[in-house]
């Protein structure tokens, strides 16, 4: 039997490649019902309040993608969102993690890493936490946390011990939301409104280190946090 947290809203414009995806999660163990509409794929989230929403879009139809992802988090703040597109820019990612998204898949993509994306986001959200690592490869970036360098193109620089800790805290939740208080109860110790500002000098700072990478950024999503966005070029 499916569990519940395996149902699935998939939100596809092309029904061929929608069913493709369904009967390969259906396979998977995953519950997944396809919409091409998006206000009856509203009116079904109303009615069922999926635990899972995929939302697939082109560059023409992204904006009924985001206005979907809205009405979905509205109903249920704690939804598993993934955006699936093609090309993705900053502008594009920036926009899906500020309606919600969990995680941004670039297509084409091989239906094995949905699977295993979905699953490894589900594990997130139970709180299993992964190891941690001595260095990070941050697009064409490598931090290692143990030297505190940066490094770009063969150039190493010396990086400051907040400035290490602030990024490899980033790094370990990669192309997610990170919380303004989770980071300062971690890398700060205290969530004071003093260490509130230092924070965001800090961003500030590391958004300058990492200017060289044009698909490297850290967005501020409004009111929530931070996210380190890595697209693959």
């Amino acid at each position: 039997m499916v569990q519940d947290q395996f149902q699935i809203l998939l939100f596809e414009k092309n029904e061929s490649i929608g069913t493709l995806l369904c009967e390969f999660m259906q396979m998977e163990n995953f519950k997944a019902e396809m919409f091409t509409d998006r206000e009856a794929a509203i009116q079904a989230y109303t009615a069922k309040n999926f635990p899972i929403c995929i939302i697939s879009f082109e560059s023409a139809s992204a904006e009924e993608g985001f206005t979907l992802a809205k009405k979905v988090t509205a109903i249920n703040p704690g939804v598993i969102l993934i955006f699936m597109s093609t090309n993705p820019t900053i502008d594009t990612l920036s926009e899906a993690y500020n309606s919600g998204a969990d995680d941004f898949i670039r297509k084409p993509f091989i239906l094995e890493e949905l699977q295993m994306r979905m699953l490894a986001i589900i594990r997130r959200t139970r709180g299993v936490k992964m190891p941690e690592a001595q260095s990070y490869l941050i697009g064409k970036y490598l931090l290692d946390t143990k030297k505190q360098t940066l490094t770009f193109n063969d150039v190493t620089q010396k990086i400051t011990t907040k400035e290490t800790d602030l990024l490899k805290f980033l790094c370990e939740n990669a192309n997610n939301l990170v919380l303004r208080e989770d980071i300062l109860k971690s890398v700060w110790k205290n969530d004071s409104y003093y260490n509130a500002r230092s924070m965001d000098v800090y961003i500030t700072k590391l958004r300058r280190l990492l200017k060289e990478d044009k698909y490297v950024g850290i967005i501020n999503v409004h009111g929530k946090g931070y996210k380190l966005l890595i697209i693959e070029p």
